[in-house]
């Protein structure tokens, strides 16, 4: 198979990722909630990194139900994929700073983070809405932090992530078409 062939297959196969979109769906209400909650602002933050665990588990039964296995291995560029995630666990290591150093801006650079993560993936599935989103949920992380609440922005970063999701399956449609 050449490159861009491995690319349409995953494309297809993964469709585009959306098990983790779907999931990053529910994992930014949980921050949401989280943030409502009336505890110091490093016991929220704490709660924020743990609202991301069930990350995995939940895109595995979200992949199940609309018909995606995420540790497929039948495309080498799933290996590409698993890097570009890998990535952004490197920047949360810049999350984990500003946890001690500035915490009333930690949700806001994990949502920088997290949108920023996502632009390798517009080549992978050859798609204007990774790019889109990729540059869209930074920026508005960055206004929000200023001009909202961090719940406002946790719930923007989740309806974002919900058009993203609905975007990707319009891709998909005319991929498959």
């Amino acid at each position: 198979m050449s490159l861009d062939e491995l690319r349409d297959d995953i494309t297809v196969s993964q469709k585009k990722g959306l098990p983790f979109i779907i999931t990053s769906v529910i994992i930014w209400l949980l921050i949401a909630v989280v943030t409502l909650l009336k505890l110091p602002v490093m016991t929220r933050n704490l709660l924020v990194f743990c609202c991301s665990c069930p990350l995995m588990p939940i895109a595995w039964l979200v992949g199940k139900a609309i018909k995606v296995d995420i540790f497929s291995k039948e495309n080498p560029l799933g290996k590409l994929g698993f890097l570009f995630t890998l990535n952004q666990l490197i920047y949360l290591l810049i999350v984990m700073w500003a946890f001690r150093e500035a915490p009333d801006k930690m949700v806001m650079i994990y949502a920088m983070i997290f949108g920023a993560h996502l632009l390798p993936y517009s080549w992978l599935y050859k798609s204007k809405a990774y790019i889109i989103t990729a540059i869209v949920i930074p920026l508005i992380s960055l206004v929000l932090e200023y001009l909202a609440n961090t719940t406002i922005l946790a719930l923007t970063v989740m309806v974002i992530e919900i058009i993203f999701s609905v975007l990707l399956l319009v891709e998909l449609r005319k991929k498959t078409r």
